[in-house]
C-alpha cells in the first residue's frame, strides 16, 4: 500500500481522538484564530483579503474580519491571515508552520458542509498530525533546497483534512493527495528580500487542499505513489526518496502533533532559542553600555536568521527574519510584540543591532530545537552571560496553558471566542464560533452543501 493509501486509511478510519490529542487541538486553533484576527486588525494579509473577496462565489465560508464567500476564497484568505506576522505556530522536527494551512482548510469545509464540531477536532488533528509527519521525514530537507517546508507539506495537509470533511471514498482521498502534489511548493527568495510571498504560502496551501480534494470528487485522478516515487515529493523536492517509514511510523500511536511549538514572539522560530536567552541576559546588563553581543546559532538557523545586511531590515517581515534586529529590540524593550516593527529605525535599535554578531554551534539536533547561548562584551570590559536548552511555548513549558490563554486574549480581545474554542467537541457546527469571527457588516446566511 502506497504512503498515500495509508494516510487515507487512517484519516478516514478515525472515529475519535485522546485526550491530550484533542486538548493540543483546541490549543492549536485558539492560537491560530488570534493570529489571524490580529493580522486582520493590523491590515498585514490585506492583498490577500481583497483578492478573496472579489473571487466571491456562493457563501460557503467566512473570511475572518469581513464576508461570506466560496469554501476555496476563505481558505486563501485564512491561511494567509493565520501566518502574516509570522506568529503562528510551529513544529520544530518538521521544520512546518502546522496550523496555518490546515486550520483554514478545515474551517472553510468545515462550515461548507455544517460539520459538527467533533468532526472539525477530528479533521483538524488529521491534517496537523500529517503536515508534521511529511516535514519530519526530510529535517529540514525541503528548507535547504529553498522551499518553505510549510507551503510544500500544507497542502497534502489540507487536502486529505478536506477530504475526510467532504467524506470522499478511500479512492477518492488518495487522488485527492496526488493532486495536491502538483501544487506542492513555495519559493522562501522572499526571506532575503521581505516580499510577501511567504506570507501567502499557507493560504495558498489550503486553498489547494480544497480544490485538490473537490478536483478528486469531481472525478480527477493523482498518482498513489506522489510520496515515494519517482517524480514524487521526496524524489523532486527533497532531492532523495524516502520510503514509507519514515511517515507512516507509529501512525495513530504517536502523535506529532502534541510536539508543536506556540509562539511567543511574532517572529521567526529560529530565533527564538536565542531570544530567550536575551530576554534573561537583559536583567544582568544593569543598564551598561555593550560593546558586542555574541549569539550562539544553528548553522540551518544562520542562514535564515543572520547575514549581511539583516541588522538593516527593508521591512517590517524582513525585520521578522533577523535575529539581529529582534534581539537588539528586545534588549531595549524588554519585550517583541506586534507593535515593536512599527518603527524600523530607531536609533537605539539600530545601533544596538549593528554590535550583535554570530557563531555557528552544531550541537547535532534540528535548528528550531537549538539551545540559545548569548554574552554580551560591556565597555567596562566585563563580560555576561545567559543561556536556555530550549525555546519556550513548546509541550514540555509549564507556562503554556498561561502563554496560549495570554496571547489569545491580546491577540483576539474577545473572551467569547476561546470559551468557544473550550466547547469546540460540543459545538453543533461551526456557525457560533465563525459568526465571532466575520466582520460586523456581514449578515449573508450559511450555505451548507455536501459533494
Amino acid at each position: 500500500m502506497t504512503v498515500a493509501a495509508e494516510l487515507a486509511r487512517w484519516a478516514l478510519d478515525l472515529r475519535g481522538i485522546p485526550g491530550d490529542v484533542a486538548s493540543a487541538v483546541r490549543r492549536h486553533l485558539l492560537d491560530g484564530l488570534g493570529a489571524a484576527v490580529a493580522a486582520a486588525r493590523s491590515g498585514a494579509a490585506r492583498p490577500a483579503v481583497d483578492v478573496a473577496s472579489a473571487l466571491g462565489g456562493p457563501p460557503e465560508a467566512t473570511i475572518i474580519g469581513a464576508g461570506r464567500v466560496g469554501a476555496p476564497a476563505a481558505a486563501l484568505a485564512n491561511g494567509t491571515l493565520v501566518h502574516a506576522l509570522d506568529f503562528d505556530d510551529t513544529h520544530a522536527g518538521g521544520l512546518v508552520h502546522a496550523t496555518a494551512p490546515v486550520l483554514p482548510a478545515v474551517l472553510a469545509v468545515g462550515e461548507e458542509v455544517g460539520a459538527s464540531g467533533a468532526e472539525v477536532a477530528v479533521a483538524l488533528a488529521a491534517g496537523l498530525e500529517t503536515i508534521c509527519r511529511l516535514g519530519a521525514a526530510v529535517p529540514h530537507g525541503f528548507h535547504a533546497r529553498g522551499l518553505h517546508a510549510t507551503s510544500v507539506c500544507g497542502v497534502f495537509a489540507a487536502a486529505l483534512a478536506a477530504a475526510r470533511l467532504y467524506r470522499l471514498p478511500p479512492e477518492q482521498t488518495v487522488n485527492a493527495l496526488g493532486i495536491a502534489g502538483s501544487q506542492a511548493g513555495g519559493l522562501l527568495e522572499s526571506v532575503d528580500t521581505g516580499a510577501s510571498t511567504k506570507q501567502l504560502h499557507p493560504g495558498l496551501a489550503a486553498q489547494g487542499g480544497v480544490l485538490a480534494a473537490r478536483l478528486a470528487a469531481a472525478g480527477a485522478t493523482g498518482p498513489a505513489s506522489v510520496f515515494e516515487g519517482r517524480y514524487g515529493l521526496y524524489g523532486v523536492l527533497a532531492g532523495r526518496r524516502v520510503g514509507g517509514a519514515a511517515v507512516l511510523a507509529g501512525l495513530g500511536e504517536r502523535w506529532e502533533l502534541t510536539r508543536i511549538t506556540i509562539k511567543p514572539y511574532p517572529v521567526c522560530q529560529l530565533s527564538h532559542a536565542a531570544l530567550d536567552a536575551a530576554g534573561r541576559l537583559r536583567p544582568r546588563l544593569g543598564g551598561r553600555d555593550v560593546d558586542e553581543i555574541v549569539v550562539e546559532i544553528h548553522p540551518d538557523a544562520a542562514q535564515f536568521v543572520c547575514g549581511p545586511g539583516r541588522e538593516r531590515p527593508a521591512s517590517a517581515y524582513a525585520a521578522k527574519f533577523s535575529l539581529p534586529w529582534c534581539l537588539a529590540a528586545l534588549l531595549v524593550d524588554g519585550a517583541l510584540t506586534v507593535a515593536t516593527f512599527d518603527d524600523l529605525d530607531r536609533p537605539e535599535v539600530v545601533a544596538l543591532a549593528a554590535r550583535v554578531r554570530h557563531e555557528l554551534v552544531d550541537f547535532g539536533g534540528v535548528a528550531a530545537c537549538q539551545p540559545g547561548r548569548v554574552s554580551a562584551l560591556l565597555a567596562d570590559g566585563s563580560r555576561v552571560e545567559a543561556a536556555v536548552e530550549r525555546s519556550g511555548g513548546g509541550p514540555d513549558d509549564p507556562a503554556l496553558d498561561e502563554l496560549v490563554r495570554a496571547k489569545a486574549a491580546a491577540n483576539l480581545g474577545d473572551e467569547a471566542i476561546a470559551a468557544t474554542v473550550d466547547e469546540l467537541e460540543r459545538l453543533p457546527d461551526l456557525t457560533s464560533l465563525m459568526a465571532a469571527l466575520r466582520g460586523p457588516h456581514d449578515r449573508s446566511p450559511a450555505r451548507r452543501t455536501r459533494i
